[in-house]
């Protein structure tokens, strides 16, 4: 029962951060909520797990955003015109869909001929 209450306190407070972490967003500039949006929807398609790796990609991500805002610089001059390289660059840090599936590919080639041996 303890392991469920804790279970329980631990995924509410993750929508809380969660929650906070949105709030913030929506007080960025137009340009900046679109491409971190974009950014957030393209990379949950790759999270895996809980999520939570990511969730701090996402949180590392909204701050150097707010940075960039507070210095005066265009979203673009943050990310690069390859957003999709940027976040390819970020998704380095966590365990993703992708390695998930390299991982088992190769594990399950080198277990069956391993076997035939």
């Amino acid at each position: 029962m303890k392991r469920l209450q804790e279970y329980v306190k631990k995924m509410m407070e993750e929508k809380r951060e969660y929650k906070q972490m949105q709030a913030r967003v929506k007080a960025l500039p137009k340009e900046y909520k679109f491409v971190f949006n974009k950014i957030q929807h393209y990379m949950w398609n790759y999270a895996v797990g809980s999520g939570m790796d990511i969730m701090r990609i996402f949180t590392s991500l909204l701050e150097l955003f707010e940075t960039g805002v507070a210095e005066g610089k265009h979203v673009l001059e943050i990310t690069g015109e390859d957003v999709a390289a940027f976040c390819d660059e970020l998704l380095r840090n966590v365990k993703t869909y992708t390695a998930a599936w390299h991982e088992s590919l190769n594990r399950d080639i080198m277990k069956k001929l391993k076997t035939e041996d």
